[in-house]
């Protein structure tokens, strides 16, 4: 069958790298997909991709997120108006924007039906985008979600049935064997001797990216030579006011707080390279979907600290990985610290093989095609 699976943007966001992963899965499992996401001119995903992409044109929109947001939603439905835009099988939103074009052009009959992945709903404190998002989950015909945490919190705080269908990770990408690339990427970025720390997803409040510098402070009484280095951060949500936060207590470090590098999003194709420079991945986030940086950390051989919450604690054992309470800087500071033991990181590489072959992408994809044919049945009844 033909999909047209459609993401919020082109950057290296979780959601945006389940849509690619899951479209080359299903062109691997025999089905043709093609994953759309809003891209200005010139633009391109942050990775390149084996199976069909397709940028829909963008329209500035009006300052502000909300307008943003419903500039973005218009563009996805102008894209599609176009009759030879619209020759697919199924229509499957990743997101709230996308799923709020595909209800729109639904509702106008250009489409019979769509799926939405709901990753995990925010709380973005504007009305007009709140809304926004409670449309997209009522009106969307099946839906999917990548952990029980969001399945459960669906049924019980929604009234909607949702299909888990899990992550992956790629280990042909996301590999052990260093390429000769890490020393260079440390060269690059001004990393110096001593151990590193590395954050994934910018400065986010969900992210928890304070508690990391918290942590990071308390970390370098113990190894004064530490390094701490935060990638990522290409959002489409304004961060400013925690991004202060941030701020505030990189200047508690004072003269240490040159140790902490923040590198911006870095490319698909250093990523491998900057996990297998790093001596752990910290990720004590409080909100995720599912967290797939942590999977793709352990790929590459890299310990990883993450919350003792949901939705890690599905998908982890006990020894997988190392814990910690988010609320909590000083346990933060003690998984870092543990991380560099060699017993501890000989313990956590035993359990690799375990971990990552719970999650194929391949497995993940084949997941999709019950909801994918529920919604055929329903186009054609």
């Amino acid at each position: 069958m033909r999909v047209a699976l459609l993401t919020h943007s082109t950057n290296p966001r979780g959601g945006v790298a389940h849509a690619l992963a899951v479209g080359e899965a299903l062109n691997r499992l025999g089905q043709e997909a093609v994953v759309h996401a809003p891209a200005g001119p010139g633009a391109s995903f942050y990775r390149a991709a084996w199976c069909e992409t397709r940028g829909v044109a963008t329209v500035p929109a009006e300052r502000g997120f909300a307008p943003f947001v419903k500039g973005r939603i218009a563009d996805y439905v102008r894209h599609f108006e176009d009759p030879t835009r619209r020759r697919f099988d199924v229509f499957h939103a990743g997101d709230g924007i996308s799923a709020n074009a595909l209800a729109t052009l639904r509702d106008r009959g250009m489409i019979s039906a769509f799926a939405y992945t709901v990753h995990h709903l925010d709380s973005f404190g504007d009305a007009d985008v709140d809304a926004l998002q409670g449309r997209a989950l009522l009106a969307a015909d099946a839906h999917l979600t990548v952990s029980h945490l969001w399945q459960d919190k669906l049924r019980h705080e929604h009234g909607i049935s949702a299909t888990l269908v899990g992550n992956g990770v790629d280990r042909s990408i996301f590999r052990p064997d260093g390429d000769g690339r890490e020393a260079a990427l440390r060269k690059r970025l001004g990393i110096g001797p001593g151990p590193v720390f590395l954050a994934v997803g910018g400065v986010e409040a969900r992210k928890n990216t304070v508690a990391i510098v918290e942590a990071f402070a308390n970390v370098l009484h113990v190894h004064p030579d530490a390094w701490l280095v935060v990638a990522g951060g290409a959002s489409l949500l304004d961060h400013g006011a925690y991004r202060a936060q941030f701020d505030a207590a990189l200047g508690q470090l004072g003269a240490a707080g040159a140790r902490v590098v923040l590198s911006g999003p870095v490319g698909q194709d250093d990523m491998p390279a900057l996990y297998r420079a790093a001596d752990a991945l910290v990720f004590p986030s409080l909100i995720e979907g599912f967290g797939l940086v942590a999977l793709e950390a352990i790929a590459c051989g890299t310990p990883a600290v993450v919350s003792a919450l949901q939705p890690f604690t599905e998908h982890f054992g006990a020894d997988d990985v190392l814990w910690c309470d988010p609320k909590r800087p000083l346990t933060i500071a003690d998984a870092m610290v543990l991380a560099l033991h060699a017993p501890v990181r000989a313990r956590l590489a035993a359990r690799t093989e375990a971990v990552l072959g719970l999650h194929d992408w391949t497995d993940v994809a084949a997941r999709h095609l019950s909801v994918y044919e529920r919604l055929r049945e329903t186009v054609h009844a």
